[in-house]
């Protein structure tokens, strides 16, 4: 039980850190976004097919999503571009018949709006960015 505890506890330590919902939406919207392209995948070997569009934005966004989680400190430009690769995923595989562009979108604009928890409020956004990397300071956890 103890392990179980003190691994849940090393987990919200790690989630704290970094823009885990945004990454997490924006995962889950290229899962989707990548679901129209598997399913169209016999015709996409046919000359001016928009299916390989499709893959390589719904690879996109799953990139973004994955290096949100890596680099918490670059979250502001990851979000930035798979927001906008969410929003372009409608030339190329229909958006996910628009949830993943909806899912993208909220999944982009949380890793926008991420802030690190210990962050000071006063103090501007790239100066507390680089705080995403540290670790929390003992006054700051209390």
């Amino acid at each position: 039980m103890g392990i179980i505890r003190s691994s849940w506890q090393a987990f919200g330590r790690w989630r704290k850190r970094r823009p885990f919902w945004g990454a997490t939406f924006l995962l889950l919207s290229s899962l989707v976004i990548l679901w129209i392209p598997m399913q169209l995948y016999e015709i996409s070997l046919v000359p001016g097919s928009m299916v390989f569009a499709g893959f390589f934005l719904g690879g996109m966004v799953m990139l973004m999503g994955i290096l949100s989680y890596a680099m918490p400190r670059l979250s502001t430009l990851l979000g930035i571009i798979g927001m906008f690769s969410a929003i372009l995923s409608i030339m190329g595989a229909l958006g996910g018949f628009l949830v993943g562009t909806i899912l993208g979108i909220i999944g982009g604009a949380l890793c926008i709006a991420w802030r690190p928890q210990w962050a000071e409020v006063d103090v501007p956004m790239a100066h507390s960015e680089a705080a995403a990397d540290k670790e929390p300071s003992v006054a700051a956890a209390d």
